[in-house]
């Protein structure tokens, strides 16, 4: 599945050593790709007639805004952001410029009007990352907890500035913790770290697991306090593994503080299921939505809690290994964590960028392929059922690649017990649920691995295989989208946009349920357009979408007002499959939108390439089950597509379709592959003929009268080479004496002439 993100600070990696503030000390290293730049607040002097400017431009801004005068607002807006001002010295010019409160209330106004939308949004998120460079600068970090212990109105200010640095913020409120020397700091260190909640709950874990028992007690209670459920393996994991009583009864005390069922869990099981979380990609172990930027962190008594900023494409699936990798140290018979383990490296490897170098998985070592297959077959099979539930249609194709290279008839077709979509154990036949998965690439690749297996005997579902092999032939290039509303002329716009790009479209639905019945004449549908729908109805309809099994992995663009627009975006900015656009968008955006849509879902449309490397991977496996006259997977079922893609192959692919007609033992086999033939001219009549004779000679004559009179004028004919191809066909349909004499009375004319 793939994350949206929008630009944030880049942060380095940072060591603390030891618990004494004053001892703090900063390290860059590898894993970071930046630092936090220092910018200062205040303009300088030299700079007054541009920072008045600036405030000149912001104000107009504002005003203009208010006064509904939106034309002159954007012009005004476009020119402060092309002045390019850096994010902290942004933040500094609303501060000073006397607009704080109405800054919020403006954005939050033009964020409501087209045309400001990509302007208001430009200044928020500058605002933003203004806001948390400054929050999360070490420096400043290090200064509010010096203000801990001072004033009232200092201790109120430097916690809510804390609280925004989050998880930035923890190594130095760790160390302030640990001061021994300062008792009021380190209550107030305490305090801090609970306000700040789950974004705090990883860190303090990670350096809990590692630090000396009395620590160890004290961050089991600070964990106790924040409640969150993330910290249960963790407490767990110290409770199982401490010989120190108080740390033993403080991480139990915290347990049963959070969830009291968690004591008599295993702690596999619980590792296990936070690793389902990030698996899932849950927003309550997402620490920054939105940002580019995850940490990932690690202790040691040496070198103190470290961070290491990790991109986000990859954040969920480092966790969600590492809680597996743990789970897998404490039992290693879990196959659920294997196969968490399993899905979570396939899925890094198809969204980490290209050329990212993954703090969390060294370069040396070997791809996720490697793994999925030295597994074999039944974690694979687990893999797969995790990406259907999902409905992650490239994890899902990864999983059957790896399948298909270890598996024979036996193992594919047969159930293993794994969780179901309700997270119940059940036994499934995940490779025969792939056969009806709502995208093509994902059929066509499981019929061909059930086809290249050639199973015995027949299977629960196995009557699917064939018959999308034989569609993979013909229809694997298609694109089907489908459209929502109920304005026959958006109808009309929308789909003269998609037939450009390529799409069949459905004929028009004014709701999901109209487009039931045309969904269920297609194979899969490759996109869906909801055009403006009710606002309040999109969450209902997103919900449809997901839950209805032939669009459950459909990608979906819905255009809505400008109105609505901000809040629905806001709202699915992060949902895989969904994008959200405003209705006035230009028709190449519309276009564009869909194409990255239908990208990131399922790798976009099949290409003219693949579609012919599965036409040509299906001919080959109906040839092969036809050749072994399978009795699970009988060719049969495919003569009909076949007989039509006969009429609409060329070249190689027709003489592919027609071998596997000639080894099918049916009339109308024999009877399409003569036609053809008879259309057909030169090289390409002489190759069809010859498919004729070896269906001939395989299931006797099966032509029609018209037909056989047809292969004795053609044998008759001028051409050598073509009259010779015809007299093989004569000769394998063991004619009578009756029928071969005009043949052989002609012949001995034209000798004797």
């Amino acid at each position: 599945m793939t994350k949206r993100m929008s630009p944030s600070p880049t942060p380095s990696t940072l060591s603390f050593r030891g618990f004494g503030v004053a001892a703090v000390c900063l390290t860059l290293l590898a894993g970071g790709t930046g630092t936090w730049p220092s910018v200062a607040l205040a303009q300088p002097a030299a700079d007054t007639q541009r920072a008045a400017s600036d405030t000149d431009l912001l104000k107009d801004f504002i005003h203009f805004t208010r006064i509904a005068r939106f034309d002159v607002a954007k012009g005004v807006g476009e020119q402060l952001l092309a002045r390019q001002l850096a994010p902290r010295a942004f933040v500094s010019l609303i501060e000073t410029s006397g607009e704080s409160d109405r800054f919020d209330e403006t954005i939050a106004r033009a964020m409501r009007v087209g045309s400001l939308e990509p302007i208001a949004a430009g200044m928020y998120r500058l605002f933003e990352t203004g806001r948390l460079e400054a929050a999360r600068d070490p420096k400043e970090i290090a200064e509010n907890i010096s203000k801990l212990t001072g004033t009232v109105q200092g201790r109120v200010r430097a916690s809510a500035r804390l609280r925004f640095a989050g998880e930035y913020a923890v190594p130095q409120l760790l160390a302030a913790l640990g001061d021994r020397d300062q008792p009021a700091l380190r209550a107030e260190s305490q305090r801090v770290l609970a306000e700040i909640g789950s974004q705090a709950v990883v860190p303090l874990a990670t350096a809990m697991l590692g630090t000396e028992p009395a620590m160890q007690e004290r961050l089991a209670d600070v964990l106790g306090l924040i409640g969150h459920r993330s910290a249960l393996p963790f407490l767990g994991d110290l409770r199982l593994s401490t010989s120190v009583t108080p740390v033993r009864e403080a991480a139990e005390r915290a347990m049963r503080r959070i969830d009291a069922a968690s004591v008599d869990a295993s702690v596999s099981g619980l590792y296990l299921s936070l690793g389902e979380r990030y698996f899932q990609q849950s927003r309550d172990v997402t620490s920054f939505p939105g940002e580019e930027f995850q940490l990932l962190w690690s202790y040691a008594r040496a070198t103190g809690l470290t961070m290491t900023g990790v991109r986000t494409d990859v954040y969920h699936e480092a966790m969600a290994m590492q809680l597996a990798e743990r789970a897998l140290q404490l039992d290693s018979g879990d196959t659920r964590a294997l196969s968490m383990w399993l899905a979570a490296n396939l899925r890094r490897e198809l969204q980490q960028p290209a050329g990212y170098q993954n703090p969390a998985y060294a370069s040396d070592r070997r791809d996720a392929m490697y793994y999925a297959v030295a597994a074999g077959s039944g974690p694979g099979q687990a893999v797969l059922a995790r990406a259907i539930d999902g409905r992650d249609t490239l994890l899902a194709r990864r999983a059957i690649d790896a399948i298909s290279r270890t598996a024979g008839a036996s193992a594919l077709t047969a159930s293993i017990s794994a969780e179901n979509a309700a997270g119940s154990a059940a036994a499934r036949q995940p490779l025969v649920e792939a056969l009806t998965y709502p995208n093509r690439r994902v059929q066509y690749d499981a019929a061909l691995a059930l086809g290249a297996a050639q199973p015995a005997q027949p299977f629960a579902g196995s009557e699917r295989v064939v018959p999308t092999l034989a569609a993979a032939i013909r229809d694997a290039s298609s694109r089907v989208a489908g459209i929502v509303t109920r304005d026959n002329e958006q109808y009309q716009a929308i789909r003269s946009v998609l037939e450009k790009s390529g799409y069949v479209v459905l004929a028009r639905g004014g709701s999901l349920a109209e487009l039931e019945g045309p969904i269920a004449e297609v194979p899969a549908v490759d996109l869906l357009v909801a055009v403006d729908p009710n606002p309040s109805d999109v969450p209902v309809m997103i919900t449809s979408v997901r839950g209805t099994p032939r669009t459950a992995a459909t990608p979906l663009l819905v255009l809505t007002t400008p109105e609505a627009y901000p809040d629905l975006r806001r709202r699915y900015d992060t949902e895989s499959g969904v994008a959200i656009r405003p209705l006035a968008i230009s028709s190449e955006a519309i276009a564009t939108t869909a194409g990255e849509l239908v990208l990131a879902a399922s790798g976009g449309p099949v290409t003219p390439d693949e579609a012919s490397s599965y036409a040509a991977r299906s001919l080959s496996t109906l040839r092969d089950l036809a050749v072994a006259r399978s009795v699970a997977l009988p060719v049969e079922e495919a003569v009909l597509p076949l007989i039509n893609a006969l009429g609409e192959t060329q070249g190689a692919t027709r003489l592919e379709v027609a071998e596997v007609l000639s080894l099918i033992g049916q009339q109308r086999a024999q009877v399409a592959l003569m036609d053809a033939a008879d259309r057909a001219s030169g090289a390409d009549r002489i190759a069809l003929l010859a498919k004729v004779a070896s269906s001939a000679k395989r299931f006797g004559n099966q032509l029609e009268e018209r037909q056989v009179r047809r292969v004795l004028e053609l044998a008759k004919g001028s051409d050598a080479a073509e009259s010779a191809a015809a007299v093989a066909v004569a000769g394998a349909l063991n004619l009578n004496n009756l029928d071969l004499l005009p043949l052989i009375l002609g012949g001995r004319s034209q000798a004797a002439r």
